[in-house]
């Protein structure tokens, strides 16, 4: 499976707990939570690092 590709259901989902993250971590103060902008830029580039380091993808929705 190309590592670049991820599922429908992925890449959405990537981009909202991204989103959800940076903003927890500006209504908290806490300065951890901005690592949201990991998963938040997976999700925008569609890529996911997990399948790129394992090289394997088990995500829910892949064909």
């Amino acid at each position: 499976m190309d590592a670049k590709k991820i599922s429908k259901f992925c890449q959405p989902f990537r981009v909202i707990l991204g989103i959800l993250l940076i903003g927890y971590g500006i209504v908290s103060h806490n300065h951890w939570f901005y690592l949201g902008i990991i998963p938040l830029i997976a999700g925008l580039i569609n890529f996911c690092p997990l399948c790129g380091i394992t090289k394997q993808c088990n995500l829910i929705g892949k064909k």
